[in-house]
């Protein structure tokens, strides 16, 4: 059900008080508290586990409010932010007065961003300030696209469960820096390259490392209790039989060719065609293999062209190392 007048209100009552509250976004639900409140910004690192070193996204409720939250705005900031928001694209920029370190790990920069969901911005708008909110869910593990996940996952640990449906977009947004004399992507999400390389008339590039700390960088991100291992497309239903033959309970992700290929598996998901329905329902594959009790999910990197590079960026790091206990 979505969340009333009522419920907002209220929810805006536990900011200003120094509670958490959940948030449905374009993206993924958010864990948000006051982004002025240290004490409270300190509370979601420690619901999630997350690492204090690791940076939080300031949303705002328009971008003629990210003078309030920044030192300056740079022309290509502006840019972005006319072209782009509302919507799944987040600006780093120097950090303004109003943002506390602890809201950036210790840095003198920030991430800011306006969601694109009604409930997100009717939130923002009664609570009248920034809202830091990460991904609501445990530090590494699969971002929640419904308010039944953020429950299921962090229970108790939250003030207040904002319902606002199923995410649209389904993965983050798309964190660029805007800090030097050209902008580049550090996470790919929502906002693709080509839609940032036709706003801005010029190559935007992707590096492979940063010195800018940015959410979702960590070797080991989105990831579901299962292993997940990445094959050639080709080689999909042969490696997850041998590993279901090995004694795994192997869930596989069919590429769009393999459709109706039969496999030998524990449960199998059909990827659908579009690469945007991929990225909406990412997530919530990975979550389905895991309830359905897989060890092992056997999947391959889609193209990298539009939401392609964000979901092959979050299959990597669902793949990659796990956290340290």
């Amino acid at each position: 059900m979505t969340a009333t007048a009522t419920d907002i209100g209220r929810a805006a009552d536990v900011l200003r008080a120094g509670g958490l509250v959940a948030l449905p976004t374009e993206t993924v639900y958010g864990l948000g508290a006051n982004a002025e409140d240290p004490v409270a910004v300190a509370r979601i690192f420690q619901v999630k586990g997350r690492p204090p070193s690791h940076p939080l996204i300031v949303h705002i409720a328009a971008a003629d409010q990210l003078d309030d939250w920044v030192e300056e705005v740079p022309a290509t900031a502006r840019l972005l932010a006319e072209h782009f928001w509302p919507g799944p694209l987040t600006l780093v920029l120097r950090r303004g007065r109003r943002v506390p370190l602890e809201a950036t790990g210790g840095l003198e920069t920030v991430a800011v961003r306006v969601p694109d969901h009604p409930v997100a911005l009717a939130l923002l708008s009664a609570f009248g300030g920034g809202v830091t909110a990460p991904s609501a869910n445990r530090f590494g593990s699969v971002s929640p696209t419904t308010a039944g996940h953020v429950r299921a996952e962090l229970g108790d640990a939250v003030d207040v469960v904002l319902d606002g449906g199923s995410c649209q977009v389904g993965v983050e947004s798309t964190i660029v820096d805007v800090t030097g004399e050209m902008p580049s992507i550090l996470r790919p999400g929502g906002v693709t390259r080509e839609d940032l390389e036709a706003a801005l008339g010029h190559p935007v590039a992707v590096p492979s490392t940063s010195g800018v700390r940015v959410p979702g960088q960590h070797p080991s991100h989105y990831a579901p209790r299962a292993r997940v291992v990445l094959v050639e497309p080709e080689n999909v239903v042969a490696e997850a039989e041998l590993a279901q033959e090995a004694g795994h309970q192997v869930g596989v992700f069919l590429p769009p060719g393999l459709a109706d290929a039969a496999v030998k598996a524990h449960a199998v998901v059909a990827l659908p065609g579009s690469l945007d329905a991929y990225a909406h329902g990412l997530y919530g594959f990975l979550r389905e293999l895991d309830q359905q009790g897989c060890d092992l999910i056997v999947a391959s990197l889609p193209v990298e062209e539009g939401l392609g590079l964000a979901v092959a960026n979050r299959l990597r790091r669902a793949a990659g190392p796990r956290p340290s206990a």
